[in-house]
């Protein structure tokens, strides 16, 4: 595998007591293969500013990885981001994750409140305000933002952000590679050559998968769903055909020339701990002990 790939794992700040104690050991066993970084969410609204920055000092301090925040800008004020963007150079952040947001349910982007309501704005306030300090990256969906009103309005968006100023984009999860690769075939005939890694999701069970893809307007493919649901009451099978799902489509990716992955833990380590395997990525062999699963509950 090309040295020059990037993958990377995404955690989120966890919600509940049992969570915050069981995340250490989840970045630890993730941070054993060697990673180039972590990502950590920001919540909705604004919801979890104070859980991202705490969340990227807890993960830097149990694996010595860089650990990369997500910032996203609906709602927020220039100052307010400014004192954020300080606080992350400050503690030595190199990298942001610059996102638009989740949008108050009631809110179209133009009226939302705030100073923000792109997040190509927010690319480049922090290129006018940090310069080059930061590499930025940005989020791409294959599949088009749900809130879209076109592939082409979408798309647009997309390249208003590169044009903003990011450097590198993260998908959104998808289980079709031919939505990247038609994206990336865009991309090319656009003139926008920055690298765009797919987002990766281990499929564990399916009610979340139905859930995510529902969530962000990412296609389930029917076979995919029909057998998922066919398994569902059978845990260690539906994972082992879930997992091998998502190894193909890796596979595919890498093979015809995505730049990396970035995997969506959901603040787990052995799912994507076997497809590492699977896929025989770099870094040090581990001990997955036993079944590839845990349960969500303890993480939420």
């Amino acid at each position: 595998m090309a040295s020059s790939l990037s993958f990377s794992f995404e955690l989120f700040p966890p919600r509940t007591p049992e969570g915050v104690a069981k995340l250490p050991a989840v970045a630890a066993k993730l941070a054993a293969v060697g990673p180039d970084y972590f990502s950590v969410t920001y919540g909705a609204g604004g919801s979890e500013q104070n859980g991202t920055y705490e969340t990227m000092v807890k993960v830097v301090e149990h694996t010595g990885l860089e650990t990369v925040p997500h910032l996203t800008c609906i709602g927020s004020t220039r100052a307010h981001i400014a004192e954020l963007l300080d606080r992350y150079k400050g503690a030595g952040v190199k990298r942001i994750v610059a996102l638009r947001g989740d949008l108050p349910a009631t809110a179209m982007s133009a009226s939302a409140p705030g100073d923000f309501h792109y997040a190509n704005e927010l690319v480049g306030f922090i290129r006018q305000t940090h310069g080059d300090s930061f590499q930025i990256k940005v989020a791409a969906y294959p599949e088009m933002h749900p809130q879209a009103t076109s592939p082409d309005a979408d798309f647009g968006n997309f390249r208003r952000k590169v044009e903003a100023g990011a450097d590198a984009a993260l998908t959104q999860l998808f289980y079709n590679a031919d939505a990247y690769f038609d994206f990336m075939e865009r991309c090319g005939k656009a003139g926008i050559d920055i690298p765009v890694v797919p987002g990766i999701m281990p499929i564990t069970s399916f009610a979340h998968a139905v859930r995510f893809c529902g969530g962000c307007g990412a296609d389930l493919p029917r076979w995919i769903r029909l057998r998922l649901e066919q398994l569902q009451d059978q845990k260690q099978a539906l994972l082992d055909f879930g997992l091998e799902v998502v190894t193909r489509l890796c596979e595919t990716l890498l093979r015809n020339g995505a730049p990396g992955l970035h995997f969506y833990t959901v603040n787990q380590a052995e799912p994507t701990l076997r497809l590492w395997k699977n896929l025989s990525l770099p870094g040090r062999s581990y001990d997955a002990g036993g079944p590839a699963h845990e349960g969500h509950a303890d993480v939420a």
